[in-house]
């Protein structure tokens, strides 16, 4: 049987962008709409989403869930490695001291980064262990909503 390998893939992305905006985050494709969101004032937490396998077992769950909490981010955005390209590498620039990752997330300040959950923070570990990460970086920056 011969599968398309290519309509496959566009199933598969289609898919992990869907589950990601549906959670509430906003989708920047391109690298205005990344100067954009990332210069905002207020907290952002930027999840940098994959289509491996621990992005799909582990971090859009942790990021669907991890934003149900008494402190959280004014602003949820994504990019997605692989897919969008320069709005990936521009999001990037602004995680300075952090070398590339994906997924990860990061939390920005008034459009400082503050923290990252990197992709060795994910892979391996349970959903819930990753929402707790999450929580924690949002009790130290974020307000109460």
């Amino acid at each position: 049987m011969y599968m398309d390998f290519n309509i496959y893939m566009n199933d598969v992305v289609t898919q992990a962008r869907d589950e990601i905006t549906k959670a509430g985050y906003q989708e920047l494709t391109t690298t205005e709409d990344v100067d954009q969101a990332l210069t905002q004032k207020g907290t952002t937490l930027v999840m940098i989403n994959s289509v491996c396998g621990c992005a799909g077992g582990i971090a859009r769950p942790a990021a669907s869930h991890a934003i149900h909490y008494d402190k959280r981010p004014d602003h949820l955005v994504t990019v997605f490695a692989g897919q969008d390209r320069e709005a990936t590498n521009r999001a990037r620039e602004y995680f300075e001291g952090y070398p590339p990752s994906s997924p990860s997330f990061a939390l920005l300040k008034d459009g400082k980064i503050q923290s990252m959950v990197e992709r060795h923070d994910i892979e391996g570990f349970e959903p819930m262990e990753v929402i707790g990460k999450l929580q924690r970086q949002f009790e130290e920056y974020c307000e109460e909503v």
